[in-house]
Parts: structure tokens; sequence; C-alpha cells
């Protein structure tokens, strides 16, 4: 017969620790494809257009269900893997914005096999300026070599990079909370195994 489900390592409150959203790589990488997507419509998009706003409130909605599922999962478990499931189809949405924006205007979606991918990667770049530096300094190199990428054609692509990791860290954090989940139960189950503690410490009529 099948008992309840274990304690949880986060303490016996009902109420377990929680909002330190701030400190998930996630929701550090989501808010950089935030900052570096209002950069770029600022520069590139149409500010009348619709596509900037789409592609902006994307990338807010990335971060914001993050924050939001981070408040919940004090109480629930399943809001909180709803709402981090809809800041991962947010960039999924932001991801495919940016690659239209590249295929209407004839630019170049760089292959997985692009040395530039990881080079982005493994320069753990930690703002939107750091980003711009990398990608001014990216741009004078290929110039050198004689390759002419246009700015905001380098400023996409490291975007859709940036958003490959964020989208990969969310599937990480699901499939973490999705265990956790299972292992431990939800808010429910908390309330019930401490219910049953309180029982059992309570002496006899």
């Amino acid at each position: 017969m099948k008992g309840p489900p274990k304690q949880p390592p986060d303490g016996n409150s009902l109420i377990p620790p929680h909002g330190g959203y701030r400190k998930l790589k996630s929701f550090q990488m989501a808010e950089l494809c935030f900052d570096v997507t209002v950069r770029f419509c600022e520069r590139y998009v149409d500010r009348r257009s619709r596509t900037h706003d789409q592609m902006v409130q994307a990338a807010r909605s990335g971060t914001q269900n993050i924050v939001e599922g981070s408040a919940a999962s004090g109480t629930s478990k399943r809001t909180e893997m709803k709402l981090t499931d809809a800041a991962r189809f947010s960039l999924e949405e932001l991801r495919r914005d940016y690659r239209d924006y590249l295929r209407q205007r004839g630019l170049k979606e760089w292959s997985y096999s692009e040395p530039l991918r990881q080079e982005l990667i493994d320069a753990r770049c930690a703002s939107a300026d750091e980003v711009a530096i990398w990608v001014r300094e990216v741009r004078a190199r290929l110039g050198r070599i004689g390759r002419r990428p246009t700015y905001h054609e380098i400023a996409a692509n490291a975007a859709l990079v940036l958003i490959a990791v964020a989208c990969s860290l969310l599937d990480r954090q699901l499939a973490s909370l999705g265990k956790r989940f299972l292992e431990y139960g939800g808010f429910t189950e908390r309330m019930y195994r401490m219910r049953s503690q309180q029982r059992r410490q309570e002496p006899p009529p």
C-alpha cells in the first residue's frame, strides 16, 4: 500500500520558503532576453508596428510568468509549473518573431554549427550592454575577414542564442518541478502530512 509523500527537504512550515526567483538561472536569462529585446526593438523595429509591441510583450511575459510562478510556489506547485510553462511558451513565441524578422529581410539565421553561438554562450554576458559590446566586436572581426553581416543580423541571432539558453533552463526547471511534485506532493499533501504529525503529537483524551 502506498504511503504518504515523503517529507520535503525545505522545512516543516506549512508554507515553505518561496519567491526567490532572482536566484533562478532561468529568470536571469529570461530577464536578459527581455532587456536585449527592448533594446533591439528600439533600434531596429518600427515603434508604431504591431511586431514591436508583440516582441516586447512576449519577452516581458517570459520574465513575469517566472516571477508569478515563484510567488505561487508556496501554496500551489501546480500553478508554479503552469506559469513556468507559460514563460517557456512566451519565449518560444519571441523566438519565432526573431526568426521571422531575419527571414522577411533575407538575413541569415545561424545554424547550430555556427561557432559564434557557443562563443556568445561562453561570454556569459550579464547585461544588454555586454551583449551589445559583443555584437560590435563580432561585426568588426567579421569585417576584417571580408564578411559583412549587418548589426541587426548579428543582434537578432545573438538574441536567438540567448532565448535558446533560457528555454533550455526552463525545460530543466520544469522537469525538476515535476519530479519534485511526484516525489513530495504539493500543498494539499503537505497540509495532510502536517495535520497527521500534529495528531500524533497530541496527548490522548
